[in-house]
């Protein structure tokens, strides 16, 4: 294990935020992170694990040790004729597995295509995309419990998966890391078409897994810039959930908003909010220059200039405000702020 000090972080986020780290450690075995974990205890650092860096904002520099997972690995067991469990070191980047496991003919990540981010973070976000959540694939998950100093494998139900959000999101918050990922996928397809814009997008023709993570693949280039390209996060902002009164009543001012039934209420399109309250395509001025939003996705908040994390929570507020005044409506950023 080789922990270095001052280490720019700028490669490590997709926003491309500059910021340094006091201390950077990259881990690639179960061990090393155990011996990362207890470096921060002697020294009584904070703490930032890091995967892919796609779903953070660094506010500022860190002062404290950033652990870099780099574990690698998959590993498969078949479970019967028509089910396959795979096993996933949480390095592995999560698009680079959803192609491995097309090409070996196992089913049920083709929706979920061109995700950025590694796949320690799948099951904490619980990501989704249309009509999709990795809960519907997960296993089970295996990692280090750092309050009771020891690995262990949590199951489907104990990660407590809701939409974009998981008991790592709460009570194990800071306390448990993923160093693997078990996942239950078929052998057989079973196409998902339950999204409208998959559907219309996917035109004729027989709804294959290789054609719907194809289609996947066109659909979110021509709605989110490659992170390589356009330095951002993804979607910054989460669907907020309303009560039924809510949703209703803004059906009633605004017929095209789009919304989904859930449990409790309804979840309400932000990308939508956003765009009607002009935000799609900005271009930054002053002391937002060099910050924007993406021309095709006003979920999109982009950061060609390399602006400071600060500065790109500072629109962020601003943007939040504009959707409270104008709907009454509060919206949650997606990336966690460190």
């Amino acid at each position: 294990m080789n922990i270095l000090q001052d280490v720019s972080l700028q490669a490590y986020n997709t926003l491309a935020a500059p910021a340094r780290a006091r201390y950077f450690v990259a881990v690639s075995t179960d061990a090393e992170l155990r011996e990362a974990i207890q470096f921060s205890e002697d020294k009584a650092l904070a703490r930032l694990i890091l995967g892919g860096g796609s779903n953070i904002v660094l506010s500022s520099d860190y002062n404290g040790i950033v652990i870099h997972l780099c574990m690698k690995g998959i590993e498969s067991s078949e479970v019967s004729p028509d089910s396959i469990q795979v096993s996933v070191a949480a390095g592995e980047n999560w698009d680079e597995l959803v192609q491995y496991c097309l090409a070996q003919h196992w089913y049920g990540l083709e929706n979920l295509s061109a995700i950025p981010g590694n796949v320690g973070a799948a099951p904490i976000q619980n990501i989704g995309a249309y009509g999709v959540e990795i809960s519907s694939v997960l296993h089970s998950v295996f990692g280090f419990d750092i309050d009771a100093q020891e690995y262990r494998q949590l199951s489907r139900n104990d990660c407590e998966l809701d939409y974009r959000d998981s008991i790592f999101k709460r009570a194990l918050r800071d306390r448990f890391v993923i160093t693997r990922v078990d996942l239950q996928l078929s052998r057989e397809p079973a196409p998902v078409l339950s999204y409208p814009a998959l559907l219309e997008a996917m035109g004729d023709g027989e709804p294959t897994p290789e054609r719907i993570a194809e289609t996947v693949r066109r659909v979110r280039a021509q709605k989110l810039p490659s992170p390589l390209e356009v330095p951002n996060a993804g979607s910054f902002f989460k669907n907020p959930l309303v009560s039924e009164q809510v949703y209703h009543s803004l059906k009633a001012a605004y017929p095209n908003v789009p919304g989904w039934p859930m449990t409790t209420g309804y979840k309400v399109a932000a990308g939508w909010l956003l765009e009607q309250a002009g935000w799609r395509g900005y271009v930054g001025e002053g002391n937002l220059a060099g910050l924007g939003t993406y021309s095709h996705q006003a979920l999109v908040m982009i950061n060609p200039g390399r602006r400071l994390g600060s500065s790109i929570l500072q629109l962020a507020d601003q943007i939040t405000a504009s959707v409270q005044a104008k709907f009454g409506i509060t919206l949650e950023i997606e990336p966690r702020v460190y």
